[in-house]
């Protein structure tokens, strides 16, 4: 007898792997649907039932709200990024910044759930953050190159793209299959202010914490675990 050997009546593992990366798969394209449907405010709860599973199950698989975010919208935040290097790469800088815009703000009329993302902050999603600020600082050249060429006026501030994305999202929202495409008047409107020279003085940006603390606003209470305290 071979001691090594896996008797013939016991459970072969590589099925039950299977079962739970099958089970992960349905849970993401669940939520995929639901948070597309209706943004992050969809529960959990939501999640396990378009899925067809227990909640629990749901929290098996991702312990957090935030766990299941950040599998739903990798490859969103990946396109996300993937757009800025692209209008890095432009040989007009203020071609590649306003691209840049209309690109990402059609992501997020493409997807409520990803229209959600771009306006919130996710401390313990490390892989979606990094991409969140890989793309940031590519944003901030781009900024810097677009004033470079004078077609961007001085006082523009890298947080008024987070506005740009707040103002988005509530057009979006409010819009939805009405009018789905009012968000491009919105956008070109707002292009249009971003170009020099400036008829006027902008108030003075909102402070950085403040807008950090805006994005952190929105985990509903019971979907996740307690949010981090931030540091520094």
């Amino acid at each position: 007898m071979n001691p090594g050997a896996q008797h013939p009546d016991a459970p072969a593992a590589q099925p039950v792997r299977s079962d739970v990366e099958r089970n992960r798969g349905r849970i993401v394209a669940a939520a995929r649907t639901v948070f597309g449907r209706d943004g992050l405010s969809a529960s959990m709860a939501s999640v396990a039932r378009e899925t067809g599973v227990g909640i629990a199950t749901v929290f098996r698989h991702f312990p957090t709200k935030e766990a299941l975010v950040a599998a739903v919208f990798a490859d969103r935040m990946d396109a996300y990024a993937d757009a800025v290097a692209t209008a890095l790469d432009d040989p007009d800088p203020w071609h590649g910044f306003t691209g840049y815009i209309e690109a990402a703000c059609a992501m997020q009329a493409a997807d409520n759930g990803f229209a959600d993302v771009l306006t919130m902050t996710f401390p313990t999603a490390k892989a979606m953050e990094q991409r969140r600020n890989e793309a940031y600082e590519g944003m901030v050249r781009l900024i810097g190159r677009a004033k470079g060429t004078g077609r961007l006026r001085e006082d523009f501030d890298p947080s008024d793209l987070v506005l740009l994305h707040m103002a988005n999202l509530g057009v979006v929202s409010a819009c939805g299959d009405a009018a789905p495409d009012a968000w491009r008047r919105v956008v070109a409107l707002m292009i249009q202010s971003f170009e020099a020279p400036a008829r006027a003085p902008l108030p003075a940006s909102p402070e950085h914490d403040a807008l950090y603390r805006a994005m952190l606003r929105a985990v509903p209470a019971g979907d996740t675990a307690q949010k981090p305290e931030r540091n520094g």
